[in-house]
């Protein structure tokens, strides 16, 4: 049968993305036939040109690094939290053959860390200043303006940083890489930093059993600091959380009906499980 419907995750790299295997796995769990969601590798540059020329049958696209601030230049409006955050991980098509950008991602953490069982006002130790530092920030916003303290390994990064935690409300300190050595005082650390960045402090002393440890990472899996702080009796969440939580908003946009979160689930630890 022909796509009637086509979305897609775009990226560089993206072959290894497991997002068509969870919208896939939704559409036939909802039985909407004729959709259809791949991945398409695309750099920062050809971003602008690809959008402009996709045709009606595109309903949206998940964005995932390197474009998640270029991909708010092609849209026509934004939400408030992707507009806040100088970051969007979706564009959705909307009447008129416009772009919607949103960030899912936000949504997505806080739903993860409340599921563990984080409450408002918890310390947050974030490693690492990028763009889902960005969404941690807009979580900490959601989570009672919970105080963050950003480990960065370019200074330049906790100064991009500043002004997005202030019009948050977010108190925000900025510190050097060196000091996250030492993470027992805080509530919940997560890390937005790319595989094997974090691996040496998984090292001394395990941070307090109730640390929630959250790693955006999720493949290859554990991660050695997400192995070490499991083994201290924290609880520790993965990229795949994420995934699938910042998915379920997005199928629900492209789609207009509510994610079959279950069956999405089911599939991507399914896929894992075969590697």
């Amino acid at each position: 049968m022909t796509s009637t419907h086509r979305a897609a995750v775009l990226g560089k790299p993206i072959a290894h993305s497991l997002s068509p295997v969870l919208h896939n796995a939704g559409y036939a769990a909802a039985g909407l036939h004729g959709w259809e969601y791949t991945a398409i590798e695309c750099a920062e540059s050809e971003l602008p040109g690809l959008v402009a020329g996709l045709g009606p049958e595109w309903r949206g696209l998940s964005v995932t690094m390197p474009l998640k601030e270029v991909a708010l230049t092609v849209a026509a409006e934004a939400s408030p939290a992707a507009a806040a955050l100088g970051v969007a991980n979706t564009l959705v098509r909307r009447p008129g053959g416009t772009w919607f950008a949103d960030n899912t991602d936000v949504v997505g953490m806080v739903e993860v860390l409340r599921g563990a069982g984080i409450t408002d006002g918890a310390a947050i130790a974030l490693l690492g200043g990028g763009g889902t530092a960005r969404a941690a920030l807009g979580a900490a916003a959601r989570l009672g303006g919970a105080p963050v303290t950003v480990f960065v390994r370019r200074p330049e990064a906790g100064t991009d940083l500043a002004p997005v935690a202030a019009a948050l409300g977010i108190p925000l300190r900025v510190a050097p890489w060196s000091e996250a050595a030492d993470l027992s005082g805080y509530d919940v650390v997560i890390s937005t930093v790319p595989k094997g960045a974090a691996d040496h402090l998984a090292a001394g002393p395990h941070w307090p059993a109730g640390t929630v440890y959250f790693d955006v990472v999720y493949h290859p899996w554990p991660t050695p600091l997400a192995a070490w702080a499991a083994a201290g009796g924290c609880a520790v969440l993965s990229g795949l959380d994420l995934l699938h939580a910042q998915a379920l908003g997005q199928f629900a946009q492209f789609t207009g009906v509510p994610a079959p979160a279950e069956a999405m689930r089911e599939a991507l630890d399914k896929a894992i499980a075969q590697g």
